[in-house]
């Protein structure tokens, strides 16, 4: 219910705020990365979606990839997270690598190679975010399509069959070592 604004003529909008306390969420496994979904787009008008992922140390992100309908950011909020720019005339070879820490944020736009790692020997964590959001979908669906892999790491296929499905390309099907 919306009531008049300051002025009368403007209507004050009612819409609610949501929380989502720190121990809540719809948490997913990919693999050895824990998923929690904060906001999957259904109160955004699918604007925004929103996820903390948690990576064991040593974890291989997914294979090297670009999106050609999505932006991502992801805040580090603990460990170290490596990003990868890939050579796409290399596989298995990245033309740069960038070791972000707690504070540091990245910007992957759309049409730009990459992929993460954990190098470290501690847990990382991001806060990572996708708009517009329909691509938390592809978490959801790569958890369930590698559920027999939970706690080790996602076959590469796997994240190819998902990301097809999502406006996502592989650059190549070698998932970077934390080294």
């Amino acid at each position: 219910m919306s009531s008049p604004g300051f002025d009368g003529f403007i209507k004050i909008p009612s819409v609610p705020l949501n929380f989502v306390p720190a121990k809540s969420g719809e948490i997913i496994k990919l693999g050895q990365i824990t998923c929690r979904i904060l906001e999957d787009g259904s109160r955004t008008d699918n604007r925004l979606g929103t996820c903390e992922l948690i990576l064991p140390p040593k974890t291989p992100g997914p294979p090297p990839h670009w999106h050609e309908m999505h932006d991502e950011t992801f805040l580090i909020t603990q460990g170290t997270i490596r990003f990868h720019y890939p050579d796409p005339s290399q596989p298995g070879v990245d033309l740069s690598t960038t070791d972000a820490h707690a504070g540091d944020y990245m910007t992957v736009p759309v049409r730009s190679p990459h992929t993460f790692s954990n190098p470290g020997d501690v847990e990382a964590r991001l806060f990572f975010t996708t708009t517009p959001a329909f691509y938390v979908n592809y978490f959801r669906l790569l958890a369930d399509m590698g559920k027999e892999f939970a706690g080790k790491p996602m076959p590469a296929e796997a994240n190819v069959k998902a990301m097809a499905l999502y406006g996502t390309t592989l650059v190549d099907r070698v998932p970077r070592k934390p080294e």
